[in-house]
Formats: C-alpha cells, sequence, structure tokens
C-alpha cells in the first residue's frame, strides 16, 4: 500500500473576527466602564453593598471583555515559523478563562449574599431600583451587540454570556428594590442574590465545558465524529477512512486530517477539492488536511 501522496484541501472562510465584532467590544467596554463608575459611587452614597458588590462584578466581566477582545485581535495575527497556526487558539483560552472568572464571580456574590442573610443592612429600595434600571439597559445593549454569531464563535458567546448574566443581575437589583420599597425586608436582598447566582452557574456551564473541550483539541460539539467518517467513506472510490482526526483551531474555525484508503483509480485533484468543499459545506470544516493510500495511486492516477 503506497503512503507517498500528502495531499491538502483548504476551504478558507475567515470572518468571525470583522470590524463589526471590534466595535462591539469597544461599545461594549466604554458603557460598562462608564456604568462601573456611576453604580460604584451610588453604592457608597447609599451604603449599599449589593451596588458596590455589583459595580465590582461588572468590573470583572469588563476585564473578560477585554480579554476576549484582545484574543480576537491575535487570532487576527499571520502564522510565523514558531506559531504555524498563528494564534487562533488565543480565542479559545480566552473563552475558558471567561468562564473560569465568571465562576469565581458567583463565589464572591455566593458569599456576600450569605454574609447579608446572617447580618442584613437595610437599603433605600427606591435608590437601588434607578440605577439597577440604569445597569439592566446597559448590559442588555451590551449583550445584544454580541448575540449574533455567539452559537458559531465560543469566544463571542463568552462575552454574550458575561453581559446578560449582568443583565440579569441588574434585573434582580430592580425586582429587588421594588420588594425593599414595599416590604422593607432587607433579607431579600441576598435571597434574590442567590437565586441569581444560580441561574448564572448554570449558563455558564456550558461555556465552560465546551471550552475545555477545545482546549484539550476534542471534536467540536457542533460536529458528528461518527458522520464525518461516514460521509469520507462513503465516497466513491474509498474503501476506508483511517487516522481521522478533528479539532478547533480557534474559536470558530475547525480542521481535519484523515488517510483515505482508495480501491480503484480516482482523480486525486478532483476527489481532494471535492471532498474538502463538502467538509465545508456540510460540516464547517475550514481546514483538510487529506493523504490516499492504496493501489489507485500505484497506478499513476495523481
Amino acid at each position: 500500500m503506497s503512503h507517498t501522496h500528502h495531499q491538502h484541501g483548504h476551504n478558507h472562510n475567515h470572518t468571525p473576527y470583522g470590524g463589526s465584532l471590534h466595535t462591539a467590544f469597544i461599545i461594549g467596554i466604554l458603557l460598562n466602564v462608564s456604568y462601573i463608575i456611576i453604580e460604584f459611587g451610588f453604592g457608597l452614597y447609599f451604603n449599599s453593598m449589593a451596588l458596590i458588590a455589583d459595580a465590582g462584578h461588572n468590573t470583572s466581566d469588563v476585564l473578560g471583555l477585554l480579554l476576549a477582545w484582545g484574543a480576537a485581535y491575535l487570532a487576527k495575527l499571520p502564522v510565523n515559523g514558531r506559531h504555524t497556526y498563528g494564534y487562533r487558539k488565543a480565542t479559545v483560552l480566552a473563552a475558558l478563562i471567561n468562564a473560569v472568572v465568571l465562576y469565581m464571580a458567583i463565589g464572591a456574590i455566593t458569599y456576600e449574599a450569605i454574609q447579608r442573610l446572617v447580618s442584613p443592612h437595610p437599603v433605600p429600595g427606591q435608590g437601588i431600583i434607578w440605577v439597577a434600571a440604569t445597569g439592566f439597559v446597559i448590559n442588555a445593549l451590551t449583550a445584544w451587540l454580541f448575540y449574533k454569531g455567539k452559537e458559531s464563535d465560543i469566544n463571542r458567546k463568552g462575552a454574550f454570556l458575561h453581559m446578560a448574566a449582568d443583565a440579569a443581575v441588574s434585573l434582580g437589583v430592580v425586582f429587588t428594590g421594588v420588594l425593599l420599597l414595599f416590604t422593607g425586608a432587607s433579607w431579600i436582598d441576598p435571597a434574590v442574590g442567590l437565586i441569581i447566582v444560580i441561574v448564572i452557574a448554570v449558563g455558564t456551564w456550558g461555556l465552560l465545558r465546551e471550552a475545555l473541550r477545545l482546549t484539550l483539541d476534542s471534536v467540536p460539539e457542533n460536529i458528528s465524529y461518527p458522520d464525518v467518517k461516514e460521509y469520507l467513506e462513503s465516497i466513491p472510490g474509498v474503501k476506508e477512512a483511517h487516522d481521522l482526526h478533528i479539532w478547533a483551531l480557534s474559536s470558530s474555525e475547525n480542521a481535519l486530517t484523515v488517510h483515505l484508503v482508495l480501491d480503484k483509480p480516482e482523480c486525486c485533484d478532483t476527489l481532494i477539492k471535492d471532498t474538502a468543499k463538502e467538509l465545508h459545506d456540510r460540516f464547517g470544516i475550514e481546514h483538510s488536511t487529506i493523504q490516499m493510500e492504496g493501489i489507485a495511486l500505484d497506478s499513476g492516477c495523481c
């Protein structure tokens, strides 16, 4: 069996980190930094630990946005002799760090909520409502900026989840302010905070799991390994597909390598080109490296 021919089929579709995404990062960061200053100031004025803690949480999310933005920039840098795939993997690492940071923020909020359940502090409901309502609008707008394309880019998804979580927190704080205004029950504030923490933790678990999978070069969740193998072995003239590897080059680009064993003469160039196109169109695999083996190669078809 011949192993002398290594053929490469590439289908490139590099659109995930264009100007619209960078604009989203700029707008999102500026809006949230402005709100953090306002929220922290009013937190000190109202002596509200809830607002101060939420400002700290929002600060961690802005750092997360900066991290994701930096990773998106690195993904555009060209390849070199040491980094032959470029810096695309930075987007996966950013998503992983984003998830970890978010869980750290969850831990801090949980700790603060438990402390406030044990020792409730009176908080002015009306002031909290207006500040938190402003935060909800800003965070919801920022989340909307990252909504489009979040399912195909885990880095964008991480930024969206951060901002959506902040919007949920702000809405919860608004609800808390209303209840405080009408009941005066200080325990409501930390109780609602714990509920929000649970919602955030559940929503972030999928991001953390997928980021870990991609960091370990596992097959991306949106690609079925058995389906890809079945397709490859259904190609006319292909007897077997082996040494099949599928992994993520970045948070939005996937790669594949495979050995195809031919059982009859075929035109290799045409076969490779058609296979690479089908892998891209059907499975979203941008980079395909295909090695042909078998009797067909000895016949001089390639």
